[in-house]
């Protein structure tokens, strides 16, 4: 019987150590896995640190761009609007001799001849 029990004990003994084996490998399976997300993770944050420096530099090109169309469009209305004031100090001084004029020779406007607007510049002056 004691090479029935020596067998069996040497059955048993293998069974163990390919049980013992496979949890070894299992383990070292699921740490390699681990590992790789751990690494995968390390490489993403550092192509996101490495990408940063670029992303920003990008994002001043772009604000500098629209800070030069902004400027540029103010500039254009600026002298656009400079241009409107002249041109309305213009017809308010023709409009101011035309009126001396009439005035002169007795003749007066018309209520409807004045528009409102206007009417309420010339008594407020705003």
């Amino acid at each position: 019987m004691s090479g029935a029990w020596g067998v069996a004990a040497g059955v048993i003994g293998s069974v163990l150590g390919a049980l013992a084996l496979l949890g070894s490998g299992l383990f070292a399976a699921r740490a390699t896995r681990a590992a790789a997300r751990t690494t995968a993770e390390a490489q993403r944050a550092a192509a996101e640190a490495a990408a940063e420096p670029a992303q920003r530099q990008a994002d001043l090109t772009a604000f500098r761009e629209i800070r030069d169309e902004m400027k540029a469009k103010i500039e254009r209305q600026d002298r656009r609007i400079d241009g409107l004031s002249g041109l309305v100090l213009a017809y308010s001084w023709t409009v101011d001799r035309l009126m001396n004029r009439m005035r002169d020779r007795g003749v007066t406007p018309e209520p409807e001849d004045i528009h409102d607007r206007v009417r309420e510049h010339m008594h407020t002056g705003a």
